[in-house]
């Protein structure tokens, strides 16, 4: 009896499995469910993370000649990038006078005759310059001159700038003519529907990225991609005509020391102030940009003074 009971143990004990405690029995079920869940856990957090290392190494950037992804990326916005823009204008609009012409752009440097900009009545001022002739004064207005940017940067009619022009000029001395649109153009504004102006500027073929040279270093705020080429464009094109010299109170651009207290008051004070005016500077810098503009600009100059 002893001797059946010892050999039904020692079989037993010969087919017992790993597990022989609960404390082994709770460390296998954490082993073979919990952790799992946790890999699943971790790897999913890995792949939507942003921070995810390069998948190019240096032994494939020399494979490609060079190529890095900034390349691929800029090569790729080249080649999807617009190439042209249409602009709606309804031929049938009234034309704006020389003096609302001269209020809403022409103002803000001729009234006080800043930036080298002949002051609006000063006769001595403008009788060299009248001297010229009218075509030469509207030609220097359409493309601009000196400190003074393309239709002093605003967004009218070649006649309305023309107009603004002898409403000016006029003031100074000179005997000119308000122009008026050409009959014909008058009769077909009057018949036509809103005309659709279309500039379409043939964009240059993209560079091969394997042959492309070094990329020149970037704006002051060429890191915002086309938000920054809007923000520079605007300056360039408005905003630099007093803060290119810091006239009339407007902090210069790149002044780090006169841009601080600025900064201070934050982007969207001064954002504000620039599309609803501030001291001498009218609603927009005097042009018609989109709020998204005129951020940008806001934007562009910040940065040039950080």
């Amino acid at each position: 009896m002893t001797d059946n009971a010892h050999d039904e143990e020692h079989t037993l004990d010969g087919h017992s499995g790993p597990i022989k405690t609960p404390k082994q029995l709770l460390v296998t079920v954490i082993l073979a469910f919990v952790l799992p869940v946790f890999i699943i856990i971790g790897l999913v957090a890995y792949v939507v993370s942003e921070n995810k290392p390069s998948g190019s190494t240096q032994a494939e950037d020399q494979a490609l000649g060079g190529v890095t992804q900034q390349d691929l990326e800029r090569d790729t916005a080249a080649r999807i990038r617009k190439v042209g823009t249409v602009e709606i204008r309804d031929a049938n609009r009234p034309l704006k006078t020389g003096e609302e012409v001269f209020k809403a752009q022409c103002t803000t440097c001729h009234s006080a005759g800043v930036a080298g900009a002949p002051k609006f009545g000063d006769k001595a001022a403008w009788a060299p310059r009248i001297a010229k002739g009218f075509d030469a004064l509207v030609q220097s207005a359409l493309h601009g001159k000196n400190a003074m940017p393309a239709q002093g940067g605003g967004d009218f009619d070649d006649i309305e700038v023309a107009r603004g022009v002898a409403y000016m000029a006029n003031a100074g001395g000179a005997k000119f003519a308000e122009p008026q649109r050409p009959a014909g153009a008058a009769q077909a504004a009057a018949s036509a529907a809103p005309a659709v102006a279309t500039t379409a500027a043939a964009a240059p073929a993209p560079t091969p990225v394997a042959a492309a040279a070094p990329a020149a270093a970037p704006a002051p705020a060429a890191a915002g991609g086309s938000n920054a080429n809007a923000g520079e464009a605007l300056f360039k094109q408005t905003c630099s005509a007093c803060h290119g010299t810091g006239v009339l109170g407007a902090p210069k651009f790149g002044d780090k020391a006169a841009w601080a207290p600025r900064i201070k008051q934050g982007v969207d004070a001064l954002v504000h102030n620039a599309i609803t005016g501030k001291n001498a500077m009218p609603p927009r810098g005097g042009s018609s940009a989109s709020d998204a503009d005129v951020r940008a600009a806001v934007q562009y100059m910040v940065n040039a003074a950080k």
